[in-house]
């Protein structure tokens, strides 16, 4: 019986393996969304078993709007992990969130449109709360673990996911500093929503690659910008997540566990048996 991982990792840009496993093995689910972006690579880190999921695929083949994020988070759900990292590059919207720096962001800005948001539908209706949508507890673990890595890490930020794969303009980047945001980025949403929907505790580590395009004394942001910089957190990403696997505690209080438990609305006997038992990895808690 595979045993079940005390974290799950998904690796954005930059970040495409994870060296530090020992004893790996790979596990390629067929979901009921498709497949995941590329097999999940399980070992042992620090000696507990983790798993890493390369959200763009192998060789970076996947763009931001084509990743399948309900397969990768369904794969995930399928091992038993309820503890979640995504490991993100993104713009700073702000001064002091400087290229090079890590955020852990409180907030998150849906701003995408082509992408599906939700495992439900098909005549099931759930009204997920969404209100914190980074996990408090998780997101303060990472904080503290980050923060023992000799790096600048800030706690809190609002981020916003555009659908890209084009970089923004200039108004749209000062637009978005005039609403407040923080961070900008291309993959934390949908990503966050449904691992709320799968009652796993999520938050990300964002790090900062560029100014965006809105810095009237920075460079804009290119890929080459965003490859340097994330060639050189690659190892500080990996030395964090070390930290927090040794930092999680047994058990978790948190409320993601049970994000379900009052989202449901549609009847339990109107709710047609092919979705019951399409989606039943999510509702075996909730319908009989």
């Amino acid at each position: 019986m595979r045993e079940k991982p005390v974290l799950g990792v998904i690796g954005g840009s930059g970040l495409y393996d994870f060296p530090s496993l020992e004893n790996t093995e790979e596990f390629y689910p067929a979901t009921p969304f498709g497949y995941p972006s590329a097999p999940l690579v399980l070992g042992r880190l620090k000696g507990n078993p983790v798993a890493f999921l390369a959200r763009h695929g192998i060789g970076h083949t996947i763009s931001p709007t084509e990743v399948n994020y309900r397969a990768n988070i369904w794969a995930m759900k399928i091992l038993g992990v309820d503890r979640l990292i995504g490991v993100s590059a993104c713009g700073s919207l702000r001064e002091d969130f400087a290229p090079g720096n890590i955020v852990i962001p409180d907030q998150l800005f849906d701003h995408t449109h082509l992408r599906p948001r939700s495992f439900f539908g098909e005549g099931l209706v759930v009204h997920v709360s969404t209100a914190e949508p980074f996990c408090p507890e998780l997101s303060t673990l990472l904080h503290q673990s980050v923060s023992e890595c000799d790096c600048v890490v800030h706690k809190g930020g609002a981020m916003i996911t555009i659908e890209g794969p084009r970089f923004s303009t200039k108004i749209e980047s000062n637009i978005y500093r005039a609403w407040g945001l923080s961070l900008i980025g291309m993959t934390t949403s949908p990503e966050a929503f449904l691992a709320r929907e799968a009652e796993i505790c999520y938050a990300v580590m964002a790090h900062v690659t560029d100014y965006d395009v809105w810095h009237i004394t920075e460079e804009h942001v290119s890929v080459e910008m965003v490859v340097k910089t994330l060639l050189k957190n690659t190892e500080l990403a990996q030395r964090s997540i070390n930290a927090l696997v040794e930092n999680l505690p047994e058990s978790s209080v948190c409320s993601c566990r049970n994000a379900l438990e009052n989202a449901i609305i549609t009847n339990r006997s109107s709710i047609n048996n092919e979705t019951s038992k399409k989606l039943d990895l999510l509702l075996q808690k909730y319908i009989k």
